[in-house]
C-alpha cells in the first residue's frame, strides 16, 4: 500500500493527457466524417425540395392531402408486404409536388428516416443513377451518423474519386446495400421523384429499386415517373409494389387542381385587385381548360401576373388548353416581342448546355451585349420556359425543354443543334482567352495546396462552365458539322491550336482552382481521339503532348495550382512541345536544375498507392481498368485512362500474388497463394498456386503451381479438365493465347514453354532469360508473347517462331508480372523494385510507373551487445556512450564501468543512428520507423518526435545545438517544446524546418518548412544531401539530381 500514493499521482498525471488524446481522436474522426460527407455531397435534396417548392409558388397542403387517404397509399403505408409505391402520370400532373407533400407528412408523423432525391433531366449533376445514390446515401447518413463507417470503409482508401469515377455506381451500390442491411438502421422511407428524368443508367437504377425493395421490410420506397413503358416493364417484376396512377384517380386529381386554381386566383386577385367578374371569369377559364394539369395552371397564372388587370379578360381566351399548345403560344409571344432574337439565343444556349448555368456563365456564352441585369431582364421574356433560383437558370419543367428541342427546333436551331454547340464552343474559347492568366488568384505561393485556397468568385465565376465543357461542345459540333470544325478549328494554327499553345498552362491552373483536373484529363483524351485521323498534324502532336503533360503532372497541379509553372515544366522532357512553348513561364528561383531526358519515355501516368511491392497486374477485357496485386495485402483497381485509383480490395490477410479479370462477367478473381482462397476454391494442386488465367471465352481457367504442373479447369463447374506435366521446375505464371488453343507457362529454370491447350503437348521451349521467368502474356493478336523475369528484364517473343524480338530494360528489381492491354498497344510489368511499368508495345518504351515507399537497412555489429548495434556515439566529455539497437531501443552506457545507465524506449522499429548534442545533455536517435527523437539524457524523457516518410541517413547537430541537420531537412530545435512528451506519441512538428529541405513524405522540396517543388515519383529520393541552397537527391532509379536555388525566398 505504500506505493498507492505514487500510483494515484501517476494516474492523476496521466488522466488529463489521456482525456486530451481521446478528445483529439474524437474530433479528428468527426472531421474525417465531415470531409467524407462533403465529398459525397453532390446536392442536398433538402435544398432541392425547397427550391422546387418555391419555384412552383409553394406547397399547397389541400392540393396533395387527398393522396394521404388514397387506398393505394394507405395499403403501401400500412402493409408489411407492400414495400414499393409507384406514382405515375403524364407531365404536369403534379407528381413532384405530390411527393413533396408525402415527404412532409412522413417526416411529421414518424421518427423514421426519410431520404429522398429529385431527378432533373436538364441538370447533368442530378440526372443520373449515380447521383441518385449519392443523394440518398447522403441524407440517410446525415440523419444517422452511426452508418457512416459503411461509406468511410471505401472512402478512406479512394477519397472523393470513389464517388465520381467510372465505377462510382458499383461502389455506391455496395455501400448502399451495406447500409440497408445494417441491423442498426432505423425504419426508413426512400423516395425518388421523376425516374423518367434519370437520363443516364436508368435501367441500373430500376434494377436496384426492384432488388432492394423486396429485401428489407424496414425500408419502404416511393417513386414517381411518367407513363413510360420501359419503366413499367422493369417495375412490374417486383410483386411487393402498389401502383397509383394519377389518370385513374381523375376525380381526386380534378379536385386537387380545382383547389390549386382557387388558391392561384385568390393570389392574382390580391395582386392585381380583380373585381368579382374578372375573378370569376379567370377561375372559370382555368377550370374549363386545365385538363387536371397543375403545370398548365401555374404557367397561365404566371402569364396573367404580367398583364394589366384591364387586359386580363381580353387575353384570357388566348391561353389554349394543353401544355404543347400553351408552349406554342408562349413562343408566339417571344416572336412578337422586341427582344425576340435575344430571347431565342438565350433559349438556344440554355437548351444546349450540359448542366444548368449561372447568369454570369450565360453572359459568357451568349454573344449578346449587355450587363448581368440586362440578361436577367431578357430572361424575364423567356419566363414561361425558364426560371432563376439563386442565380442559376433552370427550365420550369422537363416538358418545356422537350418542347423546345422538338417543336421549337427549327426556330431555335435553324442551322441544326451542331451549329449551336459550335457557337457555345467558340464563345467558351473566346472568354477563356480573355480571362485566363498566370496566378489568377495572386497566390504567389508555389506549394500552396488547393484545399487552402478560397475561391475568388469574381475571377472564375463566369468561366467555370466554359473551362470544363469546351471540348464536349467541340465534339458535339464535329458530329454534325465535321468539315466546318476541321476547317476552322482543328487546323494547324487554328482556334484550338492557338488556345492550347498560348493558354494551356493557365487552363490547367484554372482547372485546379475549380477542382476540375480529372475533367481536364478526360477532355484532352477526347480531343486526342477526335484528332486521331490527323496524326501528322502539328495540332495532333500538341494535343498528344498536352495529354501526356496533364497525365504526368495532373496530380501535382491538381493539388497545388502553381506547380504548373514549377514541377510540371522542370520535370518534362527537354523536347516536350508544351515545355518548349511555355519555357518563358518557368519559375526563376531555380539557378541549377537537373537535365531531363530528351523525349517522353511513353510513361503516360504514374499510379501510386500501394504500400509495398507490386506482384501482379492485369487489364480488364475492355482495357478501361487495370488491377494490381501487392505485397501490402491489397488489390487496387485503376482507371487506365485517368490513372485514378477506383477501388482498394483489402482483408486478404497475406500477400496477394496474382490477379486477373473474368472476360465474361467482369468480376475480379483474386487468389491467395498461401491459403488457396478465391471467389471459388479449386482444389487439386499439391503446392502453392502462383498464377491464374481465364481462357478468352471465360469457360476455362488455367492455374500454375509450385508443384511443377499447370491445371486447366472448367470455370463453371470447377472440374479439372487437364493437367500439363513435364515442366520439371516451378511454374510461376500461365497465359492463354487469344484463340484459346495455346497455353504459355513461365518456369523457374529461365525458360518459357508453349503448350497445345487441347492435347497437352509441349510445342516449344523459349530460352534467353538469365534467371527465373515470373510471368508470361500473349498479345491480343496471338502473334507475340511477353515474358517477365527475375533478371530485371521483359522480353517480347515471336509466338510462332520462338525468336526473341526485344528486351525491355528499366526495372531495378525482379519483374514479377506482365500483361498486354486488350488493344495490344500497351504492356504492363510489375517488379520487386516496387513499381509497375506500362510499355508501348510498338516502340517498346516505358509508359507508366506505379510506385510505393522503400526502406534501406544498414548493419553494423558491436561485440558484447545482446542484439545488433546500428550506431554508437560518445558524449562530448567522453564519459558516456550511446548505442542504437535493432531491439528498437537506445542505451546509454558508462564508459568507465561498462554499466548501462539508461534504456530509452519509444521507437517502433530498430534504431539506426544516434548523436549527442554539443552540451551532452540531450541526444537524438533516428529509427527505421521514420522518426527522429530528441531525448533528455538525465531523465530519459523524450522531448520531441520528428516524423518522416523514410529512414534518416544522416543526423548531426550544429555547434550551438540549436539546429538538427539531417539528409532531409534542417530542424530548428530552439522552438521545440521543453516539456517531456510520451516517447510513443505520434510525430509532431513544433521544430521549425529551416532553409531548403525534403518533406516528411519525400514528395516535396521545401523552403522554411513550406512546400516548394513537387517531386514526381521517379525522382523521389532514397537519400539526399542539403548544403545551404543546394539540394542533391539520390533516387531509387539510380539518378542523381542536383538543384541550386536562389538565396532569396522563392516566389
Amino acid at each position: 500500500m505504500k506505493d498507492a500514493p505514487r500510483h494515484i499521482e501517476a494516474a492523476v498525471n496521466v488522466g488529463p493527457s489521456y482525456i486530451n488524446q481521446q478528445t483529439n481522436n474524437f474530433y479528428d474522426s468527426q472531421e474525417k466524417d465531415d470531409q467524407c460527407l462533403r465529398d459525397l455531397h453532390i446536392t442536398d435534396p433538402r435544398d432541392d425540395k425547397t427550391r422546387i417548392q418555391n419555384t412552383k409558388g409553394g406547397l399547397l397542403k389541400d392540393s396533395y392531402s387527398w393522396v394521404l387517404n388514397n387506398g393505394s397509399f394507405t395499403k403501401w403505408r400500412d402493409s408489411p408486404q407492400c414495400q414499393l409505391l409507384w406514382i405515375k402520370g403524364d407531365p404536369g400532373k403534379g407528381k413532384t409536388m405530390l411527393l413533396c407533400g408525402i415527404i412532409d407528412k412522413l417526416k411529421t408523423q414518424t421518427t423514421n428516416l426519410v431520404s429522398y432525391f429529385f431527378c432533373q433531366g436538364t441538370d447533368s449533376r442530378i440526372n443520373n443513377a449515380t447521383a441518385v445514390l449519392r443523394g440518398l446515401i447522403y441524407l440517410v447518413v446525415d440523419q444517422q451518423r452511426s452508418l457512416i463507417p459503411h461509406v468511410r470503409k471505401k472512402y478512406d482508401q479512394a477519397g472523393k474519386r470513389l464517388f465520381e469515377d467510372v465505377n462510382a455506381w458499383w461502389a455506391l451500390s455496395e455501400i448502399f446495400t451495406n447500409i440497408l442491411q445494417d441491423p442498426n438502421l432505423k425504419s426508413t422511407f426512400l423516395i425518388i421523384d421523376a425516374l423518367d428524368e434519370c437520363v443516364t443508367d436508368l435501367s441500373q437504377l430500376l434494377d436496384l429499386i426492384v432488388e432492394k425493395s423486396s429485401e428489407s421490410p424496414r425500408v419502404k420506397w416511393v417513386v414517381s415517373s411518367r407513363n413510360w413503358p420501359n419503366i413499367e416493364e422493369r417495375l412490374e417484376i417486383t410483386g411487393q409494389k402498389v401502383r397509383l396512377c394519377l389518370e385513374l384517380n381523375e376525380k381526386s386529381i380534378a379536385a386537387a387542381v380545382s383547389i390549386y386554381i382557387k388558391h392561384k386566383v385568390d393570389q392574382l386577385t390580391r395582386l392585381k385587385k380583380y373585381d368579382d367578374k374578372t375573378r370569376n371569369d379567370v377561375q372559370h377559364h382555368l377550370l374549363s381548360n386545365a385538363n387536371d394539369t397543375f403545370l398548365w395552371v401555374a404557367l397561365v397564372c404566371q402569364e396573367l401576373g404580367e398583364l394589366d388587370p384591364g387586359e386580363t379578360l381580353g387575353d384570357l381566351k388566348r391561353f389554349p388548353p394543353g401544355l404543347d399548345s400553351l408552349y406554342e403560344r408562349m413562343m408566339d409571344q417571344i416572336r412578337c416581342s422586341r427582344s425576340a432574337d435575344r430571347s431565342r439565343r438565350i433559349l438556344a444556349v440554355v437548351s444546349t448546355v450540359l448542366r444548368p448555368i449561372t447568369l454570369k456563365e450565360l453572359l459568357s456564352l451568349c454573344d449578346i451585349p449587355g450587363c448581368e441585369q440586362f440578361h436577367s431582364d431578357i430572361l424575364g421574356k423567356c419566363g414561361s420556359f425558364l426560371t432563376i433560383s439563386d442565380g442559376i437558370i433552370y427550365f420550369v419543367h422537363q416538358s418545356a425543354k422537350d418542347f423546345l428541342l422538338v417543336e421549337g427546333k427549327s426556330e431555335l436551331f435553324q442551322a441544326g443543334t451542331g451549329r449551336q454547340h459550335h457557337r457555345v464552343f467558340s464563345r467558351s474559347l473566346m472568354v477563356l482567352e480573355r480571362v485566363l492568366q498566370r496566378d489568377l488568384y495572386n497566390l504567389r505561393d508555389p506549394g500552396l495546396c488547393v484545399k487552402e485556397i478560397r475561391p475568388d468568385q469574381d475571377r472564375l465565376s463566369g468561366v467555370q462552365y466554359p473551362c470544363i465543357y469546351w471540348v464536349d461542345h467541340l465534339i458535339e459540333a464535329a458530329k454534325q458539322h465535321d468539315n466546318l470544325v476541321r476547317a476552322d478549328d482543328l487546323q494547324d494554327n487554328g482556334r484550338v491550336y492557338r488556345f492550347l499553345s498560348k493558354k494551356f498552362l493557365y487552363w490547367l491552373e484554372a482547372l485546379s482552382l475549380l477542382r476540375g483536373m480529372p475533367e481536364g484529363v478526360v477532355a484532352m483524351t477526347k480531343l486526342e481521339i477526335l484528332l486521331e485521323e490527323s496524326n501528322r498534324s502539328r495540332l495532333f502532336d500538341l494535343v498528344r503532348d498536352g495529354r501526356r503533360f496533364i497525365l504526368s503532372h495532373g496530380w501535382a497541379i491538381g493539388n497545388a495550382p502553381l506547380q504548373a509553372y514549377a514541377s510540371a515544366l522542370i520535370f518534362s522532357p527537354r523536347q516536350s512541345i508544351t515545355r518548349k512553348l511555355f519555357e518563358g513561364e518557368e519559375v526563376n528561383w531555380i539557378v541549377v536544375k537537373p537535365v531531363m531526358p530528351e523525349d517522353w519515355d511513353a510513361c503516360q501516368a504514374t499510379l501510386e498507392g500501394h504500400g509495398l511491392g507490386v506482384q501482379s497486374v492485369a487489364f480488364s477485357p475492355d482495357g478501361q481498368r487495370l488491377a494490381s496485386a501487392s505485397y501490402d495485402e491489397t488489390v487496387k483497381i485503376w482507371d487506365a485512362t485517368t490513372g485514378h485509383c477506383q477501388a482498394t480490395l483489402k482483408d486478404h490477410g497475406t500477400w496477394v500474388q496474382s490477379v486477373t479479370f473474368s472476360p465474361n462477367d467482369h468480376n475480379v478473381k483474386i487468389w491467395d497463394a498461401t491459403t488457396g482462397h478465391c471467389q471459388a476454391t479449386l482444389e487439386g494442386h499439391k503446392k502453392e498456386v502462383q498464377s491464374v488465367a481465364f481462357s478468352p471465352d471465360g469457360q476455362r481457367l488455367a492455374s500454375a503451381s509450385n508443384d511443377e504442373t499447370v491445371k486447366i479447369w472448367d470455370a463453371t463447374t470447377g472440374y479439372c479438365q487437364a493437367t500439363l506435366e513435364g515442366h520439371g521446375h516451378l511454374v510461376l505464371s500461365v497465359a492463354f493465347s487469344p484463340d484459346g488453343q495455346r497455353l504459355a507457362s513461365a518456369l523457374s529454370d529461365c525458360t518459357v514453354k508453349i503448350w497445345d491447350a487441347t492435347t497437352g503437348h509441349c510445342q516449344a521451349t523459349l530460352k534467353d532469360h538469365n534467371t527465373w521467368v515470373q510471368s508470361v502474356a500473349f498479345s491480343p493478336d496471338g502473334q507475340h508473347l511477353a515474358s517477365a523475369s527475375s533478371d530485371h528484364n521483359v522480353k517480347i517473343w515471336d509466338a510462332t517462331t520462338g525468336h526473341c524480338q526485344a528486351t525491355l530494360k528499366g526495372h531495378g528489381g525482379q519483374v514479377k508480372s506482365v500483361a498486354f492491354s486488350p488493344n495490344g498497344q500497351h504492356l504492363a510489368s510489375a517488379s520487386l523494385d516496387h513499381t509497375i511499368k506500362i510499355w508501348d508495345a510498338t516502340t517498346r518504351h516505358c509508359q507508366a510507373t506505379l510506385e510505393d515507399h522503400k526502406e534501406e537497412v544498414r548493419l553494423a555489429t558491436l561485440k558484447g551487445y545482446c542484439g545488433q548495434v546500428k550506431s554508437v556515439a560518445f558524449s562530448p566529455d567522453g564519459q558516456r556512450l550511446v548505442s542504437a539497437s535493432d531491439y528498437d531501443t537506445v542505451k546509454i552506457w558508462d564508459v568507465t564501468t561498462g554499466h548501462c545507465r539508461a534504456t530509452l524506449e519509444g521507437h517502433g522499429k530498430e534504431v539506426q543512428l544516434v548523436a549527442f548534442l554539443p552540451d551532452g545533455q540531450r541526444l537524438a536517435s533516428a529509427s527505421r520507423d521514420w522518426t527522429v527523437k530528441i531525448w533528455d539524457v538525465t531523465t530519459g524523457h523524450c522531448q520531441e518526435t520528428l516524423g518522416g516518410r523514410r529512414a534518416f541517413n544522416i543526423i548531426r547537430f550544429d555547434r550551438t545545438g540549436a539546429r538538427l541537420l539531417t539528409d532531409a531537412s534542417t530542424f530548428d530545435l530552439s522552438v521545440s517544446s521543453p516539456s517531456p512528451q510520451p516517447a510513443s506519441r505520434p510525430p509532431h512538428h513544433l521544430c521549425q524546418r529551416q532553409g531548403y529541405g525534403i518533406s516528411t513524405n519525400d514528395v516535396w522540396i521545401t523552403y522554411q518548412g513550406r512546400n516548394l517543388l513537387w517531386l514526381p515519383s521517379d525522382y523521389r529520393p532514397a537519400t539526399s544531401a542539403i548544403a545551404a541552397s543546394t539540394v542533391a537527391l539520390g533516387c531509387r532509379s539510380g539518378r542523381v539530381l542536383l538543384f541550386r536555388f536562389t538565396g532569396s525566398a522563392p516566389r
